[in-house]
């Protein structure tokens, strides 16, 4: 395939041929194009009236002009790329295929094949292990999007979320036409790169409320898939991902009783100076995470369980606005915390 020509943008050479033919020829009759193109003067004349159809050439069969170069080359581009993203959609999750040919089939499949999905069924339940999968399931939920997107996001969880690209897909969905609803937690102050993606996110049309004791992290796509995390208090250990229809309904139900009695960000009074200061037990997690090699270790110096030092751990992370354990060393030295 050539790298100038037109195909890629959905033309066939005759299309092309006459289009091109138009455009060193500004107002020459649609007979006068039968010599450019390779194919017969019929073929030349159907070519011309699909052109003429689609807004490339305009005028009279006796005097044609070719439309701007620019708007046709925006235009048919634009075209493409809408009928890649429904074929890829449709592609990105063939059950709906797997299961109508599995109507069309005498009997069940003996085998599951493919993963283990059960004949007719789709996954009900995946456990993604680490938080890469579960970003990468995140991406995927949101590109498939086409409605609604609840997200419950306590403030320990803003850090591993707040990233450029998460940001960057939350404004895509938001310029698709997808509602978007946040509830944010108020126990703690949220990270400040937290903090400036929910405005941005905000000023772009998405609603955000503040829940008080907001304490788990709920993700819900279209109200068909959520993805809530497997420890409450620690999202780097990864996500499940619900597709049956009564928990993912209770989820929803869940948060629009939150969402009920939350309070609108814009209503939500600004913080007094120094209430980012550490408690007690905040600056020995800090200490201790600095300084010991393993969270056991650390969670025994601290007289605390495991969980509960993780969880010390996340709400740090989130207060610093630290996407690592590294990073919130540097920047509690930084404010002089340590």
């Amino acid at each position: 395939m050539g790298t100038h020509t037109m195909s890629p943008l959905g033309l066939s050479s005759t299309e092309e041929a006459v289009y091109r033919f138009f455009l060193r020829n500004p107002g020459a009759a649609v007979r006068d194009a039968r010599t450019a193109a390779p194919m017969d003067g019929e073929g030349v004349d159907r070519a011309a009236a699909r052109l003429r159809d689609r807004g490339l050439l305009h005028g009279s069969e006796e005097r044609t002009w070719a439309t701007d170069p620019g708007v046709v080359v925006a235009r048919l581009a634009e075209e493409q790329l809408d009928a890649a993203y429904r074929t890829l959609r449709r592609l990105a999750d063939p059950r709906p295929i797997l299961r109508s040919l599995w109507r069309d089939a005498p009997a069940a499949p003996s085998y599951a094949g493919g993963g283990g999905v059960h004949a007719g069924s789709a996954i009900a339940l995946d456990r993604l292990e680490d938080l890469g999968q579960a970003l990468a399931r995140i991406d995927r939920a949101a590109f498939h999007a086409d409605a609604e997107i609840l997200a419950a996001v306590p403030n320990r969880a803003l850090a591993p979320l707040s990233t450029a690209h998460t940001l960057s897909l939350g404004l895509r969905c938001l310029r698709r036409g997808v509602r978007v609803r946040i509830l944010m937690g108020s126990e703690a102050p949220t990270s400040r790169t937290g903090a400036d993606h929910l405005r941005r996110l905000r000023s772009h049309g998405a609603e955000v409320r503040v829940a008080e004791g907001l304490s788990e992290l709920v993700l819900v796509y279209d109200r068909r898939t959520a993805l809530v995390p497997v420890d409450a208090h620690d999202i780097d250990r990864g996500v499940l991902c619900i597709e049956e229809s009564g928990p993912v309904s209770s989820l929803v139900t869940l948060f629009e009783r939150l969402w009920a009695a939350a309070t609108d960000l814009a209503d939500r009074p600004a913080p007094k100076p120094g209430t980012d200061s550490l408690t007690g037990t905040q600056r020995t997690v800090l200490l201790l995470m600095c300084t010991a090699t393993k969270d056991e270790a650390g969670a025994r110096a601290a007289g605390m369980s495991l969980r509960t030092y993780r969880r010390h751990v996340s709400d740090l992370l989130a207060l610093l606005g630290a996407c690592s354990r590294a990073q919130a060393a540097l920047l509690a030295r930084e404010r002089g915390w340590v």
